[in-house]
Formats: structure tokens, C-alpha cells, sequence
């Protein structure tokens, strides 16, 4: 029987790629701390990766693939010291984020990436990546290193793609701020990223893919969204130098309008995604995640508070300072 061992595989990426695993036939292990149950079918190993046994229940079996998604670059490379004699293939998934530059569009994996974090630099997400991208190289002698962009779907734990339809939604008839901006969106489905990987590592795919959707304008999202969550209301554009004036920030995080890009960032959400499709890799269109991700924040509450986006209230202020100019004392 074939053997997996995923590593922080009660997450929501994590599971996914369990579930698909169990649902092979294959004997499945999730290693994680025990916040979460492992899917059905799996069996759960509580450890906390930071310890030194972390992997003392795992590091005496052979294992046919070895999956990990960990953005920690110490826990990665503490995986392979314990599981690297014991993995025919593994696969590490990274991220687009480890790429040094931004200006150029369509650029592939041949990419510079940034340089890896080392122990006692400040933290760094991008850098930690690129160190986790080199540890794991001795988790088995065949691996593959996934970098998604920005993974969307039901259950998103983010917060950021699912601001906008969840946004539209509950604003009903209302106006909804976006920012002015000529950016893009490039987006992967969480389902089929895990497809990706699944079907990778049943036939030890070596190589570096960026798992990446096709790039849209930001603003066609926005009309995307409008559309499907039946938003009557005013779509209300602010310039980006005014957001920023009034502590809106890009991306992500509270008070943010998120997805949107800082300007000097034209490349970012235009990855290449020809090797991901040449291996195989998915892309379903835009609107179906779109529905996809609005009938689920549908059902987890369109008006509850975020970790990213803008408090309604907060959006509305701002949208009367926009249109009626700062309220002066009389």
C-alpha cells in the first residue's frame, strides 16, 4: 500500500491533499499539533515541529511521498534530517512570493528568487520560502517544489479573496469602495492546487512549478463579483494615494482593500504558468471559484468580521469622505 506522510495535513491546504490521498487507497499520515482532527481515513500524529522529537513517531517508516507546506525554514530542514533516507519523493509547496522581482510580466520559473533567510534575520515570509525551498531538498532524492500564488476557495482562511463577494453580498443595494488601479489578479483554486500536487507526487513529478491561474485586471474581478452576488449599488473608486493617506492598506490585514497592488508591483500577479499546465495542473475559470467562494462566505456570514478588508462602517466613512469631503465643525 502506498504510504504518505503530510506534514501540517490538518490545515486547509493540508487536509485537502490527505483527503485526495486517502481517497487513492493510499495509508495516510498527518502530522500537525492537534488543533485540528485529521481528515477521515488518516491517521493523526500530535507533535509540535519545534520540538526536538517532533518526528520521533514517523522517522522509522519508509514512505512513498512526503508532503509539506510549512513556511518555518527550522522545520523543514528538521523533516528532512529525521525523513530524508525514509521519502522516495516529496513534495515542498512553496510560494510565488520567492521571486526577487516584480517589473517583469510572464516571467517563468527560471526567475530570480530572493536570497534565503538565515537565523537571526528579521522575519521575512518570501525569504523563510526560499530558505524552506533549500531544506527541502533533502527531504527525498526526487522533489518537487510547487510555488502557488495566492490559493482562493471555500474555507479560505485569509480572508482576502473572499473580502470581495462576502463585501458585495452584504452591501446589497449599498455603495462598495475599490481602489483605482490598472493591477491584476492571478489566483489558484485550493482544489485544484491539491489535485496538482496529488497527481505530482503518484508519479514523482520532479521540478519547480508556479501554480498560478491566468492574470485578470483587478477591476474585472470587481465587476465579476458585482455581478454574481447581485450588488445593485454604486461601485465607488478611490485613488490609490488617497486610500493611503486615510490608512487603507494594500493587500491584506485589517483596513485593507485586499489584492490590491502597490504600483512598482506590475509582474507580480502575472507569473508564467506553462510549466504548471504542461505537468498537468488546472485552471478552472475565474467565475466558477467566484461562486464558489461567495455561496461559501454566504454560508459562514457575509457581514462577520475579517482578518483583511474594511469594517463596513469604516468603508462607509470613508465613502462619505470621499463623495462629501471631511466633516467640519460648526
Amino acid at each position: 500500500m502506498t504510504r504518505i506522510l503530510v506534514l501540517s495535513g490538518t490545515g486547509w491546504l493540508g487536509s485537502r491533499i490527505a483527503e485526495r490521498w486517502v481517497d487513492r487507497g493510499a495509508e495516510v499520515t498527518c502530522l500537525a499539533r492537534g488543533h485540528r482532527a485529521a481528515p477521515a481515513g488518516a491517521q493523526l500524529v500530535v507533535a509540535d515541529r519545534a520540538a526536538p522529537d517532533a518526528y520521533r513517531e514517523v522517522a522509522d517508516r519508509d514512505w512513498d511521498e512526503v508532503v509539506d507546506v510549512s513556511s518555518v525554514p527550522s522545520y523543514v530542514r528538521a523533516a528532512a534530517d529525521a525523513l530524508g533516507g525514509r521519502a522516495a519523493h516529496a513534495t515542498y509547496v512553496s510560494s510565488v512570493s520567492v521571486y526577487a522581482g516584480a517589473e517583469e510580466e510572464g516571467a517563468d520559473e527560471t526567475a530570480e528568487i530572493v536570497p534565503a533567510w538565515q537565523d537571526g534575520d528579521e522575519e521575512d515570509y518570501a525569504r523563510a520560502k526560499a530558505a524552506a525551498e533549500r531544506a527541502a531538498d533533502g527531504l527525498a532524492a526526487r522533489l518537487a517544489i510547487v510555488r502557488p500564488g495566492l490559493i482562493v476557495g471555500p474555507g479560505d482562511p485569509t480572508d482576502r479573496f473572499g473580502y470581495w463577494p462576502a463585501r458585495f453580498a452584504a452591501a446589497a443595494d449599498g455603495p462598495v469602495l475599490m481602489p483605482q488601479t490598472e493591477g491584476r489578479v492571478q489566483v489558484i483554486d485550493v482544489d485544484d492546487l491539491a489535485d496538482f500536487i496529488v497527481a505530482a507526487g503518484a508519479r514523482a513529478f520532479e521540478g519547480v512549478v508556479n501554480a498560478v491561474g491566468e492574470p485578470h485586471p483587478f477591476a474585472e474581478l470587481v465587476a465579476l463579483v458585482q455581478r454574481l452576488s447581485g450588488h445593485t449599488g454604486q461601485v465607488q473608486v478611490a485613488p490609490g494615494d488617497w486610500l493611503e493617506r486615510h490608512g487603507v492598506s494594500h493587500w491584506m490585514g485589517p483596513r485593507s482593500l485586499p489584492l490590491w497592488l502597490p504600483d512598482d508591483m506590475p509582474g507580480f500577479a502575472t507569473r508564467s504558468n506553462a510549466a504548471y499546465r504542461a505537468a498537468g495542473g488546472r485552471i478552472r475559470p475565474l467565475v466558477e471559484t467566484t461562486a464558489r467562494v461567495l455561496d461559501d462566505e454566504r454560508a459562514r456570514g457575509v457581514s462577520r468580521s475579517r482578518g483583511s478588508g474594511l469594517e463596513r462602517a469604516a468603508e462607509l466613512d470613508l465613502l462619505r469622505i470621499l463623495t462629501e469631503g471631511p466633516a467640519t465643525a460648526s
